[in-house]
Parts: C-alpha cells; structure tokens; sequence
C-alpha cells in the first residue's frame, strides 16, 4: 500500500489542507511548507532541517520562538485553569497597563483574536454614530470577517465578493479607498458623509508590503472624521509592541477615537483587544444596548501571557534597538546586492521590519503598487530561498520580520542566501 505524504493526509480532513489560505504555498505555487518545531529565530520542518525564519507567525513574535521568560513555569499560568468565564484582578491590571501606553484606549474589552476586535470595533462606531457606512482601504487586512475582506491585503485574494460569500448588503455599507489618497477619500464620500460612522486604517501597513503614510495622509483622515461626525479606527494589530510600546499612533502623532491590538500583547497567544474613548465605548452592554462578548475574553492563561510580554519589554528596553540594529544591517546588505546586481527594487526598513518587491522604483504607496509587482519572481525567490533554508512568507504581500533572537550571523546568512538565489 503506498504512504500517503503529509499533504494528502492534510488535504484528506482539512478544507483546503490547511487552516489558513497563505499556508498552503498557492501565492508562490509551491508546496506546503510543513513545521514540525521551532526554537529562537529557527523553524524546523518535518524532517527536522532548519530554516531562519522570517515569518515569525506574522509579526507577534518579537521574541523568536520559545522565549525562557514566555515557555518557563507554565504551569503556574494554568494552576487555576484556562478559561473561568468571571472577571478577574489580572484582567483589570492588564487593561491598566495597556492604557497607560495606549492613553486612547480609555475603556477596553478583550477578545481572542484580531478579527474579532476589529469587527466589535466597527459594531461600537455603527452603534455610536447610528450610521452604517465603514470607508476602508485597499490593501489593509482587517480580519476575515464580511466586511474586512473587501478588496483587502495580507493574502486575502477576495477579489469577487458574491464568490467569496460577501453578501451584496455588505457591499452597499464599505466603500474601499485608495490608501495615502485623501481625494480618493474625498471622491468615495461624496455626498455620503452623513451616512459615515467610521474610517479604519491601518496607521503604517504591513499587509501589502511595508506602506507608510505619506505626510498629513493621516492628519487629513483625522480632520474629515471630525467634519462629519464619524470616527477614526486604528488597527494596530501588527503595528502594537512591533513599533514600541505606545505604538504607531505615538510615532504619527494621530490620536485615534478606537484602537484595535491583537495577539503580539501576548507574544502569539489568543489574545486581542478593542477600545477608546469612554463615552464611545460605554455603547457597549451592560452600560449600552450593543452586544459583544465571548467566554474566553480576558480568560486567564492569555492575560498571563500578556503580562509576561510587557513584563520583559519594560525589562528589556534594549531589545528594541537590538531589533532595529538587526534590520538595518539586513535592509543595508539588500540594498547592496541590489546595487551589484544593478536590480531597480526599492528596500525599505522601518524598526524590526525588512521588505522589498519585485518592482522597478519607489517603494509601495498603496495596494495599486502591491498588485504591480512580479508575483511569478517572488514565487521563485521564495522557492530558492527555502531551498537555501531561508523561510520567507509564501506571499509578496507580507514582510520580513526581525526577533530579538535573530543574530548577526543569522543576517548574514540571509543574505548570501539572497546573493546566491538572485
């Protein structure tokens, strides 16, 4: 009888063979890649190779994998078990905490995942406003539900929304704008400002590529909220601990009226969080008559971890230029393959993010320049990268993200990857 390989067993009892869409190799045409195990900055397939990896489960993981301060004395975190479904002193302390980084965040509530703070955020702003229109960006990734997907980054890919199951009501309620564009903005709202309950926005993006805002881009979203009456939605669910602990809305010098964070607080456990201004946020039951809830919200094992998380950061605020040191040297060695190889690709780096696309010119200002680069040159980059034992992710939509268990010599390593397999 022959062996089924472990992508037939996948394929044999999970929708697609995977869990998430990215996974399964379809954005770079290449197998699946099968972990088996990961410690520090390295991943393991199955057969036990390892790979420096770059992934790093999508940006959370600012520490590698398997961090002493994260994976020791477990067992404490569990002693009173995972989830109570009560209210507890930890829960409070951490909002506490959060808050004090994060000062627009008046009022909070904990979630499990970035998808769902995203959504509760968006349900708060239709609730306060009694408004329906959410106007959104092509190219931000806000989550997998309805409304998030249209036209979005990351490795979505919904680009006919009956097809995706996005009922033709959703529609009517999002209009999808051009990122770093305000007279886009201003042309989708034409006429319907009195309809907008909010505009969400990844402040710095990292779903189609590493994105910046461009100067007053921000400042004039902040400005059109205001005039009519609508609110502005910050998800720094990458951005959160990736750029500091006050986040990108320090670093624009934009104060948001809801912020969304997610899993990075508790260094890859479920955990997330949507909040803001106290009188938004007191629309929320029992004060209010919208409903969001869920019994492993604040549950104890992943506030735990978030305490240890923040508990190491503030530790170790040398961590952060050691990321950046690292990034540097990464984007620097880049750049000059690129000049050797007179390659016209623009190299941007920004804290502990690295990221190029396979595109002559300036580096991306919006999803229109994400769609133009060589999808087929980053599929064979990614391949004979991995070949070289260098795990990129399998889309050119995402980026390269930097730990604090990465060293020199793992940069170094990178780049005569990057050398050869160009």
């Amino acid at each position: 009888m022959e062996t089924k390989t472990t992508l037939d067993r996948a394929l044999g009892v999970l929708a697609g063979g995977c869990d998430s869409p990215v996974r399964s190799g379809w954005g770079v045409s290449a197998p699946m890649f099968v972990q088996s195990g990961a410690n520090g900055a390295y991943a393991f397939d199955e057969h036990g190779k390892r790979y420096i990896d770059y992934i790093m489960a999508y940006g959370p993981l600012l520490f590698g994998h398997t961090h002493p301060a994260l994976v020791r004395g477990l067992d404490e975190l569990v002693a009173g078990g995972f989830v109570w479904g009560c209210t507890h002193p930890e829960e409070i302390r951490l909002a506490e905490r959060i808050r004090a980084y994060l000062p627009s965040m008046e009022r909070m509530r904990f979630v499990s995942t970035g998808t769902e703070a995203v959504m509760s955020a968006i349900r708060v702003a239709r609730a306060f406003t009694r408004r329906n229109l959410i106007l959104k960006f092509a190219g931000n990734y806000h989550g997998h539900f309805d409304l998030a997907l249209l036209n979005a980054g990351a490795s979505a890919h919904t680009s006919d929304a009956k097809a995706s199951g996005i009922p033709e009501g959703v529609m009517r309620d999002v209009v999808v704008a051009r990122y770093n564009d305000l007279s886009s903005v201003d042309a989708f709202l034409a006429d319907r400002e009195a309809e907008l309950a909010a505009i969400i926005v990844e402040p710095i993006v990292g779903n189609m590529g590493y994105v910046p805002p461009e100067p007053g881009f921000l400042e004039g979203l902040r400005e059109r909220t205001k005039r009519c009456g609508a609110l502005l939605i910050f998800d720094e669910v990458i951005t959160w601990l990736r750029f500091g602990l006050h986040g990108a809305q320090a670093r624009v010098g934009i104060v948001p009226d809801i912020t969304t964070i997610g899993k990075i607080m508790g260094g890859g456990a479920p955990i997330a969080a949507f909040g803001g201004r106290e009188e938004v946020m007191r629309v929320l039951a029992p004060a209010g008559s919208t409903f969001t809830g869920g019994t492993h919200g604040g549950n104890p094992f992943s506030i735990g971890m978030a305490h240890r998380v923040i508990d190491l950061l503030e530790a170790h605020p040398e961590y952060y230029a050691q990321m950046r040191s690292l990034a540097e040297r990464l984007a620097a060695g880049i750049r000059e393959i690129f000049r050797e190889r007179d390659l016209p690709y623009a190299v941007v780096q920004t804290e502990s993010i690295v990221d190029f696309k396979f595109r002559p010119g300036h580096p991306n200002r919006n999803y229109d320049d994400a769609v133009a680069a060589d999808k087929s040159r980053y599929a064979e980059y990614y391949k004979k990268m991995l070949a070289r034992a260098i795990l990129l992710p399998p889309s050119q939509n995402e980026v390269m993200f930097v730990s604090t268990a990465h060293t020199a010599r793992d940069i170094d390593e990178t780049l005569e990857a990057i050398r050869a397999s160009l």
